[in-house]
Formats: C-alpha cells, structure tokens, sequence
C-alpha cells in the first residue's frame, strides 16, 4: 500500500529530527518551485530558509549543521516528488510549468527573448533571475532592470547583504561571484 503524505510527513519529520510543521511548509515550497528549489520560513530553520541543489541557507547562516539538515531534508523531498510522478508523465510536466514569477508581481519581469530562467529569487525590493542556458543574470532592483554575462560561471547559489545597498553575491563552481565582476551587457 502506498505511503500517504501524513505518513511520508511523519517519517521524514522523525527521520530529520524536525517537526511535522516544518516538513509541510519545505514540502509546499518545494512543490511552489517545481522540486528543485525553496524559499520558506520556519522556526526549525531558523526563520527565512532557502534550498537548490548544492545550496541551502538557513536563518542561523553560521550554523551549518542546520544547513545539512536543510539540505537532506530538501534532497529527500525532491527525491519524493520526482518519484511521484505518475506512469503517463503528467507529474514532471505539471512541475515543469511552475511559473517561476517574482512574488512581487502577475508577470514576468525578465526580456522574453531569454526564456525561461533556471533560478529566480528575490528580498526586499531587489529580483534576480539566472539563465544558464544563455549565461545571463537578470537583476531587478526597484524597477531598473540590469543584464549581465555570467561567463564560465555555473551560479548555484545566492546571498544578499542585508546592508542599505543590499549587495548580492552568488555562488559558482569557481566559488564566490559578485555581481561587480560580471561584465554588464548593454541594451
């Protein structure tokens, strides 16, 4: 018989050492961001959490053994959610359809022409969208759009100083990328 998701809930939330709760609301965010990426708050996380594949963040951001429970948590949800999907591959292209639209606003932000992004996100009054297929990153700060080539850099990961300028800096395989040395594409 097939585990229900109030029992699926429960294991996990034992498996994790987490709450039934915070298993639901990482569950719902990564559902909202088609399984391969959340953004949430809850207490067990310590409040504003983010996950992608090779990236978590968590409230306490020095505490990186809640970073790793973040992370395998995430890791078993999307794992989930990629094996439900049903024989007649209905499942994956539900989630492929996710809109991936700033919570800001009903429509997307970013120049058509670049499709899809890979990752979006966003805090305060400042967006981002990465495309890895063209190598752009899209920033949205208070309505002034800005392009950028990301280069040889695969950005997996995002952060954003909570400072007046709220600088953002991203995470590649080459390790820390600001967004000062990326070389901007003019219009």
């Amino acid at each position: 018989m097939a585990e229900t998701e109030i029992e699926l809930v429960d294991r996990l939330a034992k498996r994790h050492s987490v709450s039934p709760a915070a298993v639901q609301v990482v569950m719902k965010a990564l559902r909202s961001g088609g399984g391969r990426m959340a953004q949430f708050s809850h207490a067990d996380f310590g409040g504003m959490s983010q996950w992608s594949p090779g990236m978590s963040m968590v409230g306490d951001m020095f505490n990186t053994q809640l970073k790793s429970q973040l992370d395998a948590l995430c890791t078993d949800i999307a794992a989930h959610l990629e094996q439900s999907e049903p024989p007649d591959g209905s499942g994956r292209a539900a989630l492929d359809r996710v809109s991936y639209r700033s919570m800001f606003g009903s429509t997307d932000w970013w120049p058509s022409e670049l499709g899809r992004p890979g990752a979006v996100g966003a805090q305060n009054e400042m967006r981002y969208a990465v495309f890895p297929e063209s190598r752009r990153l899209v920033l949205n700060d208070h309505g002034a759009i800005s392009i950028y080539d990301t280069g040889s850099h695969r950005i997996f990961g995002v952060a954003q100083a909570q400072t007046s300028d709220q600088t953002l800096s991203f995470t590649s395989q080459d390790g820390l990328v600001r967004v000062a040395d990326l070389r901007r594409i003019d219009d």
